[in-house]
Parts: structure tokens; sequence; C-alpha cells
């Protein structure tokens, strides 16, 4: 028997043995002093360093293996990202901390940014979430969030004024959802402090409901990633809000007297040395209210703990959704959904607790997508600089193997990851992976390091044979612009065909990233109405298959590609995506079949569906909108 330090873990879950969190971080790194005491970093291995106040680790560059001939590489990228922000009408400054120096983690997490279609035309709208500082502002002159509406021509128009969203704060993350199933999607705003709930009227008003469905909190929580899900699948959506540190900035230890350091430079000390946060989730009442059910559910019975953001997904294809979330310094968390109300972590038996080398690792974004197309959801996750990102594949068994080095996302290990996603960028029907960069401590840029604070992007192309290509030098200069970003979504917000970003960014306007595709290849969008399920269609699973021409003359139609995705709320970092699931089609003129199987157990099959359309369904299989957007460029 071959002995694997991820086989022997899971060995221990499968005994009457129990861990603490100390004892299974004692297996992976040295003991590590209190906050108050730490002190610069010492190299005490080869391959493994204590950076800062965060436990990374040296992930030294290995080549990818070699694998049969790709038909992508070498080919034209056939893509570009422009940054438009500032002709689309976007000036409105992200603000969140001090620019040059922070004093506590609060500082450093910065803010998360929807695509969101509030009034329903089937052209995105955006909405981003602001911050603060600690000295605070004059009264009137507190920075908010931003709601911007798509005026149809590449342009948006600041509606925040009219919408009523005026709170202020240190704000986090964002996620939509139709909470009241009435039809239009409502939007919720975490915060360090209070929550908010905006209902939404479709006229581009919200009114603040967060009391009157239940959602105060009785203490001040740091309140971080947020997903609605149906958990129950009930035909209501329940919501999902990780939480980070239990912090209070009137006993939280300072730089200079607890001694916290990076890389010789002090920083903002955590968050090891901090109380971590529990998650928090809340079930839907049919009625407009919630209840916290965190307790009772299994929420608080995890390994990791400092949860940042968070992705729903069915992971173990058993047809109830998963909770998955990245923690920062801490075994990452997977809440398998046990389908009776409660969920368990078997984030360690399923291989996606830690890194390849069984080390816990400072996750910071997390996505899910069928990078491989073989009919199963994976991972991947950003952390933080020194050490790479994550990519999990998806074994089928309930289990997941690290391919991090086998997918060629290994080779990078400078820059610190927050919003990701994986997106088809070329609409060739393979998934890419798309990571904004930002580092955490502004303080770098006054140090010896090389790790600059303001950072590019990462783009890799799938080469479709299970790995990837970095193309970053490639894809265009809103790529290879440095900002400091934190939050990031996906959406065609011009409704070309194919897939735009926004990146919210720290003490900075934001990205608003065009991509300007220059090889014709088709597409299709689906916008799901649920019936028995809820209205948004939150947890459907919809399969597409389609061939081109040429694989059906070759014979290649026998066996054709699926591709498959899910309707969720939330992920990337603090983020929501566009609702309208888009699928690159490459050259095929249609969609052979799409198959929905809606939460309620539904399952509508659409055939032939021409390409370059979206398609508005209501569960049941009725077609209430059929719309030709346009073509690819």
């Amino acid at each position: 028997m071959i002995f694997t330090r991820r086989g022997f873990i899971q060995s221990l879950s499968r005994t009457a043995l129990v861990l603490s969190l100390e004892d299974v971080l004692s297996l992976a790194l040295p003991a590590q002093q209190p906050a108050a005491q730490q002190t610069a970093p010492q190299q005490t291995a080869p391959q493994q360093t204590q950076i800062g106040t965060r436990p990374t680790f040296d992930a030294k560059p290995r080549p990818a293996p070699k694998a049969a001939p790709s038909p992508v590489t070498g080919t034209p990228l056939g893509f570009s990202f422009i940054d438009v922000a500032k002709e689309s009408g976007l000036h409105a400054k992200t603000i969140y901390g001090d620019e040059h120096k922070n004093r506590y983690l609060l500082e450093t997490t910065g803010c998360g940014v929807a695509f969101y279609d509030f009034d329903h035309d089937d052209w995105v709208d955006l909405f981003l979430v602001n911050g603060t500082r600690l000295e605070g502002f004059p009264k009137g002159s507190e920075p908010i969030s931003r709601l911007f509406k798509n005026n149809r021509d590449g342009t948006f128009t600041d509606i925040t004024a009219k919408s009523g969203m005026t709170r202020s704060g240190w704000g986090q993350g964002c996620c939509v959802g139709d909470f009241d199933n009435d039809g239009l999607n409502d939007l919720f705003v975490s915060y360090y402090g209070q929550n908010i709930l905006y209902r939404n009227h479709g006229d581009g008003t919200f009114t603040d409901v967060t009391a009157k469905a239940g959602l105060t909190q009785s203490r001040t929580r740091w309140n971080s990633g947020c997903a609605f899900l149906d958990y129950d699948k009930d035909g209501h959506l329940d919501l999902f809000v990780a939480n980070y540190i239990d912090f209070d900035i009137k006993t939280a230890p300072l730089p200079e007297a607890a001694g916290c350091s990076y890389k010789g430079m002090q920083v903002a000390c955590g968050p090891p040395g901090l109380d971590g946060g529990k998650n928090i989730l809340y079930h839907n009442n049919g009625d407009g209210t919630f209840t916290d059910v965190s307790q009772k559910a299994g929420m608080w019975d995890t390994i990791g703990t400092y949860g940042l953001s968070v992705t729903v997904a069915d992971l173990n294809n058993d047809g109830w959704p998963d909770i998955y979330v990245a923690n920062d310094s801490t075994a990452a968390t997977y809440y398998e959904n046990q389908k009776d109300g409660t969920f368990k972590d078997l984030a360690i038996e399923a291989g996606i607790a830690y890194s390849p080398d069984g080390k816990p690792q400072a996750g910071m974004g997390v996505a899910v997508g069928d990078f491989n197309r073989d009919g199963l959801l994976d991972i991947v996750k950003t952390n933080f600089a020194g050490d790479t990102d994550s990519l999990y594949q998806n074994l089928g068994d309930g289990t997941f193997e690290d391919h991090t080095y086998l997918s060629g996302l290994g080779i990078n290990t400078r820059y610190l990851g927050w919003g990701v996603g994986f997106v088809d960028l070329d609409n060739d029907g393979w998934l890419d992976i798309f990571i904004s960069n930002g580092h955490v401590y502004p303080e770098v840029d006054a140090s010896h390091l090389d790790s600059p604070y303001a950072e590019h992007k990462y783009v890799y192309r799938n080469l479709r044979t299970g790995q990837f290509e970095e193309v970053t030098n490639l894809a265009g200069p809103g790529i290879t612009a440095a900002v400091a970003a934190r939050g990031c979504a996906f959406g065609d917000y011009d409704n070309d065909g194919d897939m735009d970003v926004v990146v919210n960014c720290v003490n900075s306007v934001p990205q608003l990233l065009r991509c300007d595709t220059t090889i014709q290849r088709n597409w299709l969008k689906i916008r799901l109405v649920g019936a028995k399920s809820n209205r948004t269609g939150i947890g459907a699973r919809i399969v597409v298959t389609a061939q081109t021409a040429a694989q059906e003359q070759s014979g290649a139609g026998k066996q054709p590609l699926r591709q498959l995705e899910e309707v969720r709320s939330g992920g990337s970092y603090y983020s929501q995506n566009d609702l309208r699931i888009h699928f690159g089609l490459d050259q095929a003129t249609k969609a052979d079949s799409v198959v929905i199987t809606w939460p309620s157990g539904q399952i509508d099959t659409l055939k032939d569906l021409p390409a370059n359309r979206l398609y508005v369904v209501q569960e049941g299989g009725k077609i209430l909108k059929t719309n030709p957007m346009g073509s690819s460029k």
C-alpha cells in the first residue's frame, strides 16, 4: 500500500479518533506563537516558511507534465480585454481602509461586486459594494455602495440616490436571489456589522427589510461571503453567510504592540491568533422571514474557520446543494448536504481541505465548474501570496484530487488571488480560468519586496487535455494593468455573446473589462424562471449538448461532448455573476438538446435551439422569451 498524507488523514476520519484543529494543524506545520508574540519570519524547512501572520508555503513552481498534444496550443487566443470603466460611466471610487498603511485586518479584505439585472430586462446592471475608513467621514459624505443601470449602449447611469441604498459602513460581499418568490430578484449585502436585505421593487427602488425578515443580529459579526440556496428543496431560498473573525476594534491587537509582521514589515495582526467567526445558515420560513438554524444544521461543527468566500453546488451529484467555503489560514470547509436539514463537514475526507502536501492554505476566492467536461463539478480556489492557487478535480465518488500542478496552475506563486471564475472566454465550449490579484498589505509598496500591492490578473486558457496555458500577457491591457483587485464578477453586460468582467478595486475606481473577440464562435444563454422551484432557479442544473457539422460528418456525433452548469448565487470573491448561464458552442449552429433538472425534481428537455440567442425558460419547459441578442464579434 502506498502511504500518502491525504490517505492517512482520511483513515483517521473513518475511525473513532477525533482531532482538534490544533491536532490537525500540528501535522502540517510547527506550533505558532500567539499573535501578540509573532516576530519576523524565519526559514524552518527547505519547502516551508512562516510568512507574516498567515501560514503560507513556498510552493516551488513545477512544470506541467507532458500530455497528448493539445488542439489549442499555438493557435490565436481569439479575445482581448479592454478596461472601459471610465467611458462606461463607472466613476465611483471604492473606499476601503487606509491607502498606505493598515492597522487592523478589517482594512484589508475589500468588497465584492454584482452583475445584477434588477429590472429583468436582460441587460445586466451593476452593484458595487463600498467600505469606509477607521477615522470615518463627515455626516452626509460617507461612502455608500453604488447601483448602476445598464443603458443598453455600453454605458451605465448611477441611480443610487433613487434606489434607497444609502447604507454606509464596512461592506463585504453581495449575493442575489428572489427570497420572497415575487418574480423580482432581491439583493443581500454582508457587512462587518449588520447585514442588509434589500427587497426589489423592479423599478430601481428597494426597501430595507432586514428587520422584518428576521435577519437582525444581536451582536457585531464580521460577515463575509454569502449565497442564497434552497438547501431543503422546499421552493424557498434560504441564506448562508460565512463569517471571518470575531473582531472587536476595542480589543484587537495593534501591529506595533503585538509585533505582527510580514517578511520583516509591521502589518495588521491576524487571522492566526484571533478567534474565528461562526458561519450562519438562515432557513426561509416561506412567509418573508428567516430563522437562524446554524447550530442545529451543523454549521459550527467544522475543522476550519476564518471563512471568506462561499460557493454552493451539487458537488457529489446526489441532487442536493452542498456548500464550500474558502477559509483563510485553516482547512477549507465542505458542507455536504445530509438531505435532512443538516450538513456535515467532509472537506478532509473529500480531499479539498488542504494543499497537496496536507497543509492549510490562506484561501480567498472560490469557483466551481466542469473544466474537463466529464459531467462533474470541479473547484478552483485562490490563495495567499507565496502559494499556488488550487485546482481540485472531482473524481465522481465523493472525493477530489488536487490537480494544481498537473493542470499547469502551479507555475505562479508570486501574486495574491481574490476573485476567480471558471468562464468560457473564447466560446470554444471549454471553461478557462480568470483570477484577479492584489496584495493584502499596502505596506509592500514601500518595502524591498518584489510583490506589489497593485497586481495584474491571471488568465489561463483551457487546452482541452486537462491542462491550462497561462495567456495573461496575450489577453489585453485590461488584464495586464496593475490594480489592487478584490471581488470580480462575470457576465455579458453588452449582450454581444462574450463574457465580460467587472472588478471591484481597493481605494480606486472599478474595472469594467470588455471582452472583444476576434474569432467567430457561437454561444447560447439560458435564464431560468422557477414555478414549483424557487423563482430564480437557483440550484437548477443545465446540460447542453451540441455538435458541429464537421463532428456529425466525421461520426464524432455518436459520442457528443456535453457541457454542465448550475444556477448559483454568490461565488468568486464576495461577488455575484450574471444569473443567465452562458455556454460557448464553438462552430455548432444549434444546441441539439438542453436538459434542465430543477430543484423540485422536474426535468425539462428542449431540442434544436438555434445558437446566438438568449432563452428564458420557465419550469415545465415553456420558453417565455427568445432573444437574438447579437452575434460574436
